[in-house]
């Protein structure tokens, strides 16, 4: 399974027309493309930035609609008043969901870059060592991984249910995140907390 991702910094007033038009025009355009099986959005209200997030059954399917979405980003960039979309296209190398989201739910996303040499063993961390600690933290709703092999970026995204539950969690979460990072030899580069705008995947379970 792959994914992309598409990055824009918004002018926060646009945020809520560019979710509409997400969800009521590029959603249904995407779900009829071959081998596309879904779509989500996360949002952060306070600095702008936006990421929506397609996945899809192979990587074939995902390259095949590049051109045909370009247009469509472009369109979904100016409705939110940012800049040029940032895309970056990933392996969904985990996927584990302990239910389903539902409204008010957030997700703290962690960037990390590692030696692509070392990845198989940086998913093996997160796989065995941080998942199982992941999912006994309150309110934990879902977790999934994205690794770009060439450059050895990736990105995990961990939803809970709602904000609060993401807040009482950051101690625990930061603790987790430098042991995990240590013991995969990866370096942090980013961390942002954010609210899910859309969850519409139906990626299976990954693990």
């Amino acid at each position: 399974m792959y994914a992309r991702s598409t990055t824009i910094t918004a002018a926060p007033t646009s945020i809520d027309a560019g979710i509409a038009q997400l969800r009521d025009e590029v959603m249904p355009t995407l779900m009829e493309m071959d081998g596309c099986i879904g779509l989500s959005m996360m949002v952060d209200r306070e600095s702008g930035r936006c990421i929506a997030t397609s996945a899809w059954q192979s990587e074939e399917a995902m390259r095949a609609t590049d051109e045909a979405l370009r247009p469509i980003r472009d369109q979904l960039a100016e409705t939110m008043g940012g800049g040029s979309p940032d895309v970056q296209e990933w392996e969904i190398a985990v996927l584990h969901r302990d239910h389903r989201s539902a409204a008010g739910a957030c997700i703290r996303a962690t960037w990390v870059k590692a030696d692509p040499a070392d990845m198989d063993r940086a998913i093996d961390v997160y796989k065995l060592a941080l998942l199982p600690r992941l999912e006994d933290l309150a309110g934990f709703c879902s977790a999934s991984l994205l690794v770009d092999r060439a450059s050895g970026r990736s990105v995990s995204s961990v939803t809970y249910d709602s904000r609060e539950a993401m807040a009482e969690t950051r101690e625990a979460a930061a603790s987790m995140r430098s042991s995990t990072a240590k013991d995969a030899g990866a370096e942090v580069l980013d961390v942002c907390e954010f609210e899910l705008a859309i969850a519409h995947l139906r990626v299976p379970e990954l693990t």
